[in-house]
């Protein structure tokens, strides 16, 4: 009897107009926003004609001699690699520093620990261009030219990253974990790496995200640092292949291809717990 009332129950349930509404909007928007994707694709596959003539909707049969023309001219391939390798360095490296420097500012308190906490999110506001002319002029000072880790080493400051997970840390680290492992005799890094950091790792994992997607697109900073296109990332290898002459759109959108649908399956498959990740930092233990 109560397996049939709940089946009528749920049998007699309505959707409203507004909420009939909200699906069709939320639908579309979704259309809206993949059809650029879905163009962007399907020209890959199309000559430079047809690219040139007019909006495609269904596929051609030019991809293959896009990929050849493409894979002859630039070493696309090698850039993905080095993409890839700078991606999830500075993904790393971003990731375990700036959980260590959100811990301090959260659970150390020290003479002046707010107004350097204030400096770090100051920091926040100055764009990265205005301080690019001096961080290159330092990296050659150094010898650091053409080397990756100029790229990698400043992700151990990521003001962002540092402001989200402290957020987090205040309320899902509890003091009273901290003193028992000191009461057991763990040191303090012990601590952080063996209690805090598994902790924190819902906050990390959705900075790190942010921090992978945002090193995979970057071409301003590499473009300046590295000189050898063996070292090249996508983005760079993106303007190397649109030619200096004559731009060949079927091999550009080829190349915007490869470089994009990671990105795209990343994000597809990561999307709730980025979502969740963004709401994890306002919930307080």
């Amino acid at each position: 009897m109560l397996a049939i009332e709940k089946k009528t129950k749920t049998n007699n349930v309505k959707i409203s107009p507004s909420k009939i509404f909200l699906y069709v909007l939320l639908i579309l928007l979704a259309v809206i926003c993949f059809v650029p994707f879905y163009i962007m694709i399907i020209n890959a596959t199309h000559t430079n004609g047809e690219v040139a003539s007019k909006i495609w909707l269904t596929p051609g049969t030019a991809l293959m001699s896009n990929y050849h023309r493409l894979t002859q001219n630039t070493n696309i391939w090698r850039g993905f690699f080095n993409s890839v390798f700078l991606a999830v360095a500075t993904t790393v490296v971003s990731g375990y520093f700036s959980a260590l420097t959100a811990y301090g500012f959260s659970r150390y308190k020290f003479k002046g620990s707010k107004a350097l906490y204030a400096v770090v999110l100051g920091t926040m506001m100055i764009p990265g261009q205005l301080g690019l002319i001096g961080f290159y002029q330092l990296v050659v000072k150094i010898g650091m030219a053409n080397s990756y880790l100029p790229l990698i080493l400043p992700a151990m400051a990521n003001a962002s990253s540092v402001f989200f997970i402290k957020g987090f840390t205040d309320g899902a680290v509890n003091k009273s974990l901290i003193e028992a492992a000191r009461i057991d005799g763990c040191s303090e890094f012990a601590i952080f790496n063996k209690i805090a950091l598994p902790l924190m790792s819902p906050a990390i994992a959705t900075m790190s995200i942010f921090t992978f997607i945002g090193t995979w697109n970057s071409y301003l900073v590499p473009l300046i640092i590295l000189t050898d296109m063996n070292k090249y990332t996508l983005p760079i290898m993106q303007v190397v292949a649109k030619g200096v002459y004559a731009t060949d759109y079927g091999a550009i959108y080829v190349c915007i291809t490869i470089s994009v649908v990671p990105i795209m399956l990343a994000f597809a498959f990561m999307s709730k717990k980025i979502v969740g990740g963004l709401t994890i930092g306002g919930v307080k233990g």
